[in-house]
């Protein structure tokens, strides 16, 4: 395979849609980087690093398109373009080998983009090495990792799509770990650490696998997490786990199972909060703001939000409740303050 070098801007002008025909290597006026496209994909033989992404949107029609890359994640929500008109979005993704979870396929070298959405209409992109990014880093289970296969995704899979250019999601959540796999596996823990810069944000949502670790020893894990966090220099957020859907006679999920408490009787989210407070770290209740979606929503609506449909799965997210509890996530990041407004796409 040809290699890329990050020092040249990778430039695509595919005109009105790209799903609609392949790029072919001799067209766009000799415009560099038309052959990295083919319909519905552009890849780019880089290195893992931090690139900033400038895509052009829009063609001869209306459209609306949608991008995502690497293992299925997020990273620009669907864009409408009037007819005739080109929109520009920009936005910073992470490339890393394995592009997914840690411990899965290590997946294709490189960064991979898909171009989606109602009516997609790619007009040029480039990519280059991002400046100077802040970087999000998300320790977590299944329910925040980027997860492989249709129709599962985690919440930390769908967050990019809400942040804009100068922040990266480096998603490091990994299926079926609690805070003992996740400390003591050298891909895991051992390999996030050293990457932290000072002023990373890390989140850390650790507690649907904990369920034979007694308290004192989940503590002083949360306690060892956060502590390696500021060593680097990073900020540490602790997140309280989404609720499992698990629902009372009366429409409440006023339960341990739904609200992660596990058979020794530890209360996962009051630990946290506990550790939070203590150790002035800033705090996502996630589980209380889960909690209120899903008994708004009710029995029937909530199941919409997992997988209960196709797997008869009260835990692990659709996309649309993945995409939904990203958006939680989003607003709390810019109600605390833990990143600039202006980085953030709202509504």
């Amino acid at each position: 395979m040809r290699r890329f070098s990050i020092a040249v801007v990778a430039a695509v002008t595919l005109g009105a849609a790209l799903s609609s025909a392949p790029a072919q290597a001799g067209e766009g006026g000799g415009r560099p980087g038309l052959a990295h496209c083919t319909a519905g994909t552009c890849h780019f033989d880089v290195p893992p690093g931090t690139y900033d992404v400038r895509v052009t949107l829009g063609g001869e029609a209306a459209s609306s398109t949608s991008i995502s890359g690497e293992t299925r994640r997020a990273l620009l929500p669907e864009t409408a373009a009037p007819a005739g008109e080109r929109v520009t979005r920009s936005f910073t993704v992470n490339v890393r080998t394995p592009e997914g979870e840690p411990t899965g396929p290590e997946g294709t070298p490189g960064l991979d983009l898909r171009i989606g959405g109602t009516a997609p209409a790619l007009a040029g992109i480039k990519v280059t090495p991002a400046r100077h990014a802040r970087q999000i880093f998300l320790v977590g289970d299944s329910t925040v990792c980027d997860q492989p296969g249709d129709p599962y995704s985690g919440w930390g899979q769908q967050l990019p799509q809400f942040l804009r250019k100068g922040v990266s999601v480096a998603n490091y959540a990994d299926s079926g770990e609690s805070t003992v796999s996740y400390l003591g596996n050298p891909q895991l823990w051992a390999t996030v650490r050293p990457l932290i810069r000072p002023g990373d944000l890390v989140l850390v949502q650790l507690a649907h696998n904990d369920k034979t670790t007694d308290e004192a020893t989940y503590r002083a894990n949360l306690e060892t997490l956060v502590a390696g966090v500021r060593e680097r220099g990073g900020r540490p957020v602790l997140v309280t786990p989404i609720v499992r859907r698990w629902f009372n006679p009366d429409g409440t999920l006023n339960n341990g199972t739904a609200l992660l408490v596990n058979g020794l009787g530890v209360d996962h989210p009051a630990v946290i909060r506990s550790v939070a407070a203590a150790r002035d770290v800033p705090l996502i209740d996630l589980t209380a703001k889960t909690k209120a979606l899903v008994e708004s929503l009710g029995v029937e609506g909530s199941k919409a939000l997992y997988l209960y449909n196709e797997a008869r799965d009260n835990t692990h997210t659709s996309v649309r409740g993945a995409t939904a509890y990203a958006g939680l996530v989003r607003d709390e990041l810019v109600t605390r303050h833990l990143v600039p407004k202006g980085t953030v796409r709202v509504g």
